[in-house]
Formats: structure tokens, C-alpha cells, sequence
């Protein structure tokens, strides 16, 4: 079974910076990972995508972060990272680790980021 463990959440002041970690773990042949990515989870909204990296190291960002945030992987270590600076209040969030493995959705437990103003 696949485990991924999401880390480097916390509280932050508006233009501040945070870096998230997630690892994944478990039965994992790497080279059947097709993407890693984080999605987010606002009060009162709907989870949406952040950023995600293919294993062509393809990137997609929403627009909300574009600029700001970067997708990156460590392939050797099945971990993908976002870093994220220029923090806004509005990108406090649940933040989701999610793996696609076999073309299947695997998540994370999340991660709190919150952005103060």
C-alpha cells in the first residue's frame, strides 16, 4: 500500500515563505509514478490544484500561484517539494500530497498552511 506523508506546513506572515515535503512510501516502483502534485483545501471550498510534476517533469500551476510557488521532485527519494513564497491570506489551505501511481490517485493526510495578514 502506498503511504505519503506530507510536512513543512505552518503559520506565516502575507509575503512570507514556506517549503512543503511530501514522501512517498510503500510498494513504490518509481518508475510507475506518472505525476506528484498538491492540491489544497480552503474553508468552505472546493479542493483545487496547486502544482503538479509529471514524470516527463511536465509542470502545471494554477494561476493563483503562478510565479510564486515551484513544483519540484527528488526522484531518488520519491519526494516532491513546493516551495512557496510571497505568501498571500488567501493561500491558507489544507494543503494534499497527491501521487498518481498507475495511473491511480494516492493522498496524503495534509498539511496546514496558514498565511496571516
Amino acid at each position: 500500500q502506498v503511504h505519503l506523508v506530507e510536512s513543512g506546513g505552518g503559520l506565516v506572515q502575507a509575503g512570507g515563505s514556506l517549503r512543503l515535503s511530501c514522501a512517498a512510501s510503500g510498494s513504490i516502483f518509481s518508475f510507475r509514478i506518472n505525476a506528484m502534485g498538491w492540491y489544497r483545501q480552503a474553508p468552505g471550498k472546493q479542493r483545487e490544484l496547486v502544482a503538479t510534476v509529471t514524470s516527463g517533469d511536465n509542470t502545471i500551476y494554477a494561476d493563483s500561484v503562478k510565479g510564486r510557488f515551484t513544483i519540484s521532485r527528488d526522484n531518488a527519494k520519491n519526494t516532491v517539494y513546493l516551495q512557496m513564497n510571497s505568501l498571500k491570506p488567501e493561500d491558507t489551505a489544507v494543503y494534499y500530497c497527491r501521487l498518481l501511481y498507475n495511473n491511480y490517485p494516492h493522498w496524503g493526510q495534509g498539511t496546514q498552511v496558514t498565511v496571516s495578514s
